[in-house]
């Protein structure tokens, strides 16, 4: 119950707002309705003639249909989400830049480059399906947390680790993708409780855009750290920014909306209203249940196909730069920024797109399954375009459009989760985003050894034919529509 209950007077000058003094204070009234106040003695109101009343409330007890806060709470969930993938993929494109000048200091060929830029994949892997149950029993905000902390601790060491010799690099490296691994899980845990469905598309767009804002700037700012103060200097630098967010996200997030003690009721009952109803914390798995589920194969096969191309861009971009194309690290750095700008912006475009379709009552499942499909052939068609060009500008564009059509994956595959079982959203995404990870694990080792012993060409075909493998699963086998039901 509220504090206290104010009264709106309207007269022909004025706007007052009266206090009870029973059960208000003045300045509490104060602060929320931002009128003057003025106690009530008896029948007599003073400051004016008795007016007609409308009764208000406070904001964290507002009506629906009252005035509106200028900032919600799910926003600061989101916006913090949105920084912790930033942070994310920062710290792990940096090793992308820094590979170069770290190959030749340690004299490393191509299949040790792929080696070490797989080694986060291997810690990555353990923690998908282990961050999802995690994330669905004690909540997403503890896990997301610890996410953050490990991997930024390990972004530090990193410098540190190479010196001391390539195994002890590779167990750095493993380390800081067990801290990432719980990132996706946790964050789809967290969203699955704060968002209603019509804003869900748009919500989890927002938070992969950081992921690849967090590519577009590790990749802007490492080469002239690198320049300037050596290539330790972008692990100490980026790693450091974990103890920023960790700060701001213990005291302003929570794990769902009925525990967060900042929530205005207004909008607590705006999201229970349209969000899947709030349950207890999950405490048997229903493995089989889940696994013998076509739907769930379809995102599991699917996401392993996307990730494939998709961590291939990622780790080797630079390294295809600065072999094929001649650019030095200044230059490769750079050029390697347009396409995650480009991905920033069209993930966005995107989940605006699915929501509107969805507002306007086109079938989840066929815009689930048209935005996945661009997000598959688009980039096929882009990286088929490679074999045939040698300019700078020709690949660039290319690599751009590659991941522009990526970027519309967030409105299909990376939101059919919730979908399908908003009660398992974390488990959910722990197990396809476990297949994704060997997808990273297999395919940067293995462009490694076709490096070494092939052409770029190669690379680009078997990218290509995973991805029209995926297109043929997610249009066959996927849906949009709620596979897990109540109590299932």
């Amino acid at each position: 119950m509220a504090l206290f209950s104010c009264v709106l007077h309207r007269t022909k000058a004025s706007r007052v707002c009266v206090v009870d003094p029973k059960r208000e204070r003045k300045a509490s009234c104060r602060r929320t309705c931002r009128t003057p106040c003025v106690r009530r003695r008896g029948r007599k109101v003073v400051g004016g003639n008795r007016p007609k009343v409308e009764t208000c409330a406070m904001a964290s007890d507002a009506a629906p249909g009252a005035a509106r806060a200028p900032w919600r709470r799910r926003w600061t969930v989101v916006t913090l989400c949105f920084l912790a993938f930033l942070l994310c993929n920062m710290d792990r494109v940096n090793l992308s830049v820094a590979i170069l000048p770290m190959a030749q200091e340690f004299g490393w060929d191509s299949t040790t480059v792929g080696l070490v830029q797989s080694s986060f994949f291997w810690g990555y892997l353990l923690t998908q399906i282990a961050g999802g149950v995690w994330a669905d029993r004690v909540g997403g905000k503890l896990v997301l947390g610890f996410g953050v902390v490990w991997w930024s601790l390990a972004t530090c060491l990193t410098p540190m680790a190479a010196k001391m010799g390539l195994p002890a690099l590779l167990l750095a490296r493993a380390a800081m993708g067990v801290g990432e691994g719980v990132a996706m899980p946790s964050m789809n845990n967290l969203l699955s409780k704060w968002m209603p469905k019509k804003e869900r598309s748009r919500s989890l767009s927002l938070v992969y855009s950081g992921m690849y804002t967090g590519s577009v700037l590790g990749l802007a700012f490492s080469p002239s750290m690198i320049k300037q103060f050596s290539w330790p200097s972008v692990f100490y630098v980026f790693g450091s920014f974990g103890a920023v967010w960790i700060y701001f996200w213990s005291r302003l997030a929570s794990s769902n909306p009925a525990v967060d003690p900042y929530i205005s009721a207004e909008e607590r009952q705006y999201i229970l209203k349209d969000a899947d109803k709030p349950r207890d914390k999950i405490t048997n798995v229903p493995w089989k249940t889940i696994l013998l589920k076509k739907e769930v194969w379809a995102i599991i096969i699917s996401h392993f196909c996307h990730n494939w191309g998709t961590f291939i861009l990622l780790t080797w971009m630079p390294s295809y730069y600065n072999q094929v194309l001649g650019l030095d690290l200044m230059r490769s750095g750079i050029f390697s920024v347009l396409p995650w700008i480009t991905m920033a912006v069209m993930v966005n475009v995107g989940g605006w797109i699915a929501d509107t379709l969805v507002n306007k009552g086109v079938s989840v499942t066929i815009v689930r399954k048209t935005m996945q499909t661009i997000g598959f052939m688009g980039p096929a068609l882009c990286l088929a375009q490679l074999s045939h060009i040698t300019t700078v500008p020709g690949a660039v564009l290319c690599m751009m459009g590659a991941q522009g059509m990526d970027a519309f994956s967030q409105s299909g595959l990376y939101s059919n989760h919730q979908d399908i079982g908003p009660q398992y959203a974390g488990i959910l995404l722990g197990l396809s985003n476990t297949a994704g990870v060997l997808a990273g694990v297999i395919g940067t080792a293995v462009t490694g050894m076709i490096l070494s012993r092939g052409t770029w060409d190669a690379v680009w075909r078997v990218a290509i034919l995973f991805y029209c493998i995926g297109t043929l699963v997610w249009n066959i086998f996927s849906t949009g529509e709620r596979v897990f039901l109540e109590g299932e």
